[in-house]
């Protein structure tokens, strides 16, 4: 295959995982609703068939998130191997943290259907355990895992800004996305805002929509080929 060939496929493969990611993301939050709910200790059971829904699409957006920086190495470790490496390794962290907040979210369908089945139970045991099961649920999957997105997005970022593979309103909206990403999930973790409030959603709008207007691009138009060529040229496959 020619290079031009290879970085065609590696576009398309990308902005059809940022899709796949992106759709899945927000559609896991629709069918987890229950959980946000005050009487989530009988509502997640009311709604099991919802949030395992709900899991399972989060499952799909973990294992694409990851992919998305993989899918990107070849092209961008062309420019820098650093930062291109350092882009996988926290899209995997991100990945992992997903994992972990998706067994919590198992953890807490199973402690709501106990509760009820229960029938007139001891509530405050099954409210302590279920605090400390969303707590660690909303730090991981709005704290921690955001947060490694945020900086493994703003190194493959980096890259396109620098090398103009995509145009650079289109790297530098997702760098400053980004940014106001990381602050939404930096600012849920000592409880300064809550998930998914509203807040919550405008500090993320611009990160979701930039990365649909990317993944169309990358799948429609691709890479810069001038971009591509100056990265190929002899000079600049030494590392730097």
């Amino acid at each position: 295959m020619t290079t031009y060939d290879t970085t065609r496929k590696t576009a398309i493969i990308a902005g059809t995982l940022l899709i796949i990611a992106t759709f899945a993301g927000i559609l896991s939050n629709l069918f987890l609703t229950s959980v946000h709910s005050s009487d989530y200790l009988v509502e997640i059971s009311a709604n099991g068939n919802q949030v395992t829904a709900g899991a399972l699409l989060m499952v799909i957006a973990a294992v694409t998130s990851a992919s998305i920086a993989i899918s990107l190495y070849p092209v961008l470790k062309r420019y820098s191997e650093g930062l291109a490496l350092g882009a996988v390794g926290f899209r995997l962290i991100e990945g992992v943290f997903y994992i972990v907040g998706i067994l919590g979210l198992v953890l807490l369908l199973t402690l709501s259907q106990e509760f009820v089945q229960a029938g007139t139970p001891d509530a405050s045991v099954y409210q302590i355990l279920g605090t400390l099961l969303l707590a660690g649920r909303e730090w991981v999957g709005f704290g921690i895992a955001p947060t490694a997105f945020g900086l493994g997005s703003l190194m493959y970022y980096s890259i396109f800004y620098q090398t103009e593979l995509i145009p650079r309103w289109l790297s530098g909206w997702g760098l400053a996305a980004a940014v106001l990403c990381m602050v939404a999930s930096v600012s849920v973790m000592p409880g300064l805002i809550s998930p998914m409030s509203t807040i919550h959603i405008v500090l993320n709008l611009p990160i979701a929509l930039q990365e649909m207007v990317l993944a169309a691009w990358l799948i429609v138009k691709g890479f810069n080929q001038s971009a591509i060529a100056s990265l190929s040229a002899p000079e600049n496959k030494k590392e730097r």
